[in-house]
């Protein structure tokens, strides 16, 4: 696949043979860490090192400088969450986390710095983070915008009530507005464009949902492109330009799973993670049909919580697991 031959630093030919290996996947699969109890980890990729919840804690793990995957002990812990990490982010080597204690957590990642602040009254499932604002969605149906600057840390600047719990959330790449992916239960949009600076509703994304329709990732591009994903079993692409009624694409998951995650290169590549068996698809946009499958979990069912993806390599993160295919190998 041509998205994935612009690596710098990796030789033409070496970028080539990487490409193919995408496209008709072929991968050396391994499985890097493993855990006792089962969780709901989530993850970011920076540069050497790979991010990860477990229970309570974010570990940093450093990645094998050859490509074989990943040392087996964290280099360092950022704790402070009382309950589970639900999901966090990664920006400008800052990590913030929402967690199943209702709070908002903030670290630097070299120094000891850290903010804790309570943000909700229920479970913080989603958080981002960019231009000094943080947004925040939990159980409690309520979205939340709030302030890191100097002397107003922690300070809650709109509180927006969506009617339904909030799955997922993002910052559009302008920092003028931020998406709510909901459950759909108690509102028939799932998908909403919210005004940064007001917090008030800007558009809705889509008609005719069906009754619990949740969405449960969503992804800028750019700041007119966004991808998401979700329990109806489709990837749909907007492009908020063109309508706000209708995606421009979609994509089925052709086993009926829901989708509980998706990440694109930005160009023509997708990788979506299914609620059952530990499955993995890699998309093309060019095309209707998923590109190629991977089963992770077996015997057992695990749903991918969250993957992540570089030029070489893809790392899922299942219920008691973390596996890594990597595409140098052949």
């Amino acid at each position: 696949m041509n998205t994935r031959i612009r690596a710098p630093g990796i030789p033409v030919k070496e970028r080539v043979k990487v490409s193919q290996n995408w496209r008709h996947g072929r991968c050396r699969r391994e499985t890097v860490l493993k855990w006792k109890c089962n969780l709901m980890p989530w993850m970011e990729l920076d540069g050497e090192y790979l991010y990860l919840s477990q229970a309570e804690n974010i570990q940093a793990y450093q990645l094998c400088a050859e490509g074989t995957g990943l040392q087996r002990h964290p280099q360092a812990i950022f704790s402070g969450h009382q309950e589970d990490v639900c999901r966090f982010v990664l920006v400008n080597s800052h990590i913030v986390s929402g967690g199943g204690d209702g709070s908002i957590v903030l670290h630097k990642l070299h120094g000891s710095y850290s903010v804790k602040f309570s943000a909700h009254e229920q479970e913080v499932n989603c958080v981002d983070f960019q231009g000094g604002l943080i947004v925040s969605g939990s159980r409690d149906r309520t979205a939340k915008v709030w302030s890191l600057s100097a002397g107003r840390v922690g300070q809650c600047l709109h509180t927006v009530h969506t009617e339904d719990r909030v799955w997922s959330i993002a910052i559009s790449p302008l920092l003028s507005s931020f998406v709510t992916g909901t459950a759909c239960c108690g509102h028939i949009s799932p998908l909403r464009i919210w005004d940064l600076e007001s917090g008030q509703l800007l558009t809705c994304l889509g008609t005719d949902f069906h009754r619990g329709a949740g969405v449960l990732d969503v992804f800028y591009e750019t700041p007119s492109l966004l991808l998401s994903c979700g329990y109806d079993t489709y990837i749909r692409y907007w492009d908020i330009r063109t309508s706000t009624r209708k995606c421009v694409q979609e994509w089925e998951e052709p086993h009926d799973s829901a989708l509980y995650c998706i990440r694109s290169d930005k160009n023509h590549m997708i990788a979506s993670g299914s609620s059952y068996y530990g499955v993995v698809r890699l998309w093309d946009k060019r095309q209707t049909r998923c590109l190629q499958s991977f089963h992770l979990s077996s015997p057992t069912s695990s749903p991918v919580y969250c993957l992540r993806f570089s030029t070489t390599h893809l790392y899922a993160a299942l219920a008691s697991a973390l596996h890594v295919l990597d595409f140098t190998a052949l």
